[in-house]
């Protein structure tokens, strides 16, 4: 036998082996927002100290809408296995469409969220208020 062919059985045997751990210890996967805590908590990484009071989850579970209580509104959308969020400051835009809004924070980097909720409109003159 071959040394490469060898070394490709091993390197691969390894490689499958290290997936099966992976499993193993439910690392990785989607997470989901799935309630108002899951939300609450993601706002809180994002911004220490920030307490959502309302929140709006989108179906599906990968961005959510949390207000605290004086007003600020947080867009919060998964990237990777963990979820990323902004504040949203007057340069904020929104828009609003037959099943969903789409908000663009004002920040390329972060980029536009499309967000399916409940009472879009609610949102929509909340953000548009800022």
């Amino acid at each position: 036998m071959p040394p490469i062919f060898l070394q490709f059985l091993v390197s691969l045997i390894a490689i499958l082996a290290l997936f099966a751990l992976a499993r193993a210890m439910k690392l990785g996967g989607q997470p989901k927002l799935t309630d108002k805590g899951s939300v609450a908590f993601a706002a809180g990484e994002v911004e220490d100290g920030y307490v959502a009071e309302r929140v709006a989850i989108a179906r599906g579970g990968d961005a959510a809408l949390a207000r605290n209580a004086e007003g600020r509104i947080m867009v919060i959308k998964r990237h990777g296995n963990r979820f990323a969020g902004r504040v949203l400051t007057p340069e904020a835009k929104v828009r609003e469409e037959v099943d969903a809004i789409i908000i663009d924070c004002d920040d390329v980097r972060f980029g536009k969220v499309r967000l399916s909720i409940d009472d879009p409109g609610i949102w929509v003159d909340a953000i548009n208020r800022l």
